[in-house]
């Protein structure tokens, strides 16, 4: 397999810019590594997956995707307040932090603190780079047939996922929020209060 197809395990060397060209991520940066992936299974953003499609290795190209092939854009409604008793570590929530949250109908998310007002926390559960266009600058460095154990892997992240736009958990370029905390429950338990 000397192009990118469906069942190709991929390694890309990149750069992620903003619209005024300012960096987001790299793989060469210090904490930086290439995106391994296998094609096909929703493990990269979805309009950088595609127009990396039929590159072979070597190939470098720019790719722009627009909010709605990315992250989409940002919802004010997932933009809310909730109080500072909620989270586990109370006197520790700053503006900045990131959180595992569980929503009142049992699922997961992530959430970035934007301010705290006294007992209040507000919230935010767009990703970071919700409403932005992405401009990569990327290098195909391999291309191979992915074997069946990394299709079976692909295959299961993208059922667990339930869509087809999970982040790309073999590198940390902004795609993925989720941080592990030790005793496997959720750091905060929202409620339904809004903010106005």
């Amino acid at each position: 397999m000397d192009t990118i197809q469906p069942n190709a395990r991929v390694t890309v060397e990149y750069a992620l810019r903003d619209d005024d060209g300012n960096i987001l991520d790299a793989s060469d940066a210090d904490d930086g590594k290439p995106m391994v992936y296998v094609h096909g299974y929703g493990m990269i953003v979805p309009g950088l997956e595609a127009a990396l499609t039929g590159l072979r290795k070597g190939m470098e190209k720019l790719i722009i995707v627009p909010p709605a092939e990315a992250f989409g854009d940002h919802d004010s409604e997932l933009v809310f307040e909730i109080d500072r008793d909620d989270f586990t570590n109370q006197k520790d929530v700053k503006e900045g932090d990131e959180f595992i949250a569980e929503s009142v109908d049992g699922h997961e998310i992530a959430v970035r603190v934007m301010d705290v007002r006294g007992d209040r926390v507000i919230v935010d559960a767009n990703h970071p780079l919700a409403g932005m266009t992405l401009h990569y600058s990327v290098k195909v460095t391999d291309v191979r047939a992915a074997s069946n154990q990394e299709i079976a892997e692909a295959a299961e992240a993208f059922d667990e996922a339930g869509y087809g736009t999970c982040s790309d958990s073999t590198h940390d370029h902004g795609h993925d929020r989720r941080r592990d905390h030790d005793d496997g429950e959720p750091l905060v338990q929202l409620g339904s209060k809004r903010r106005h």
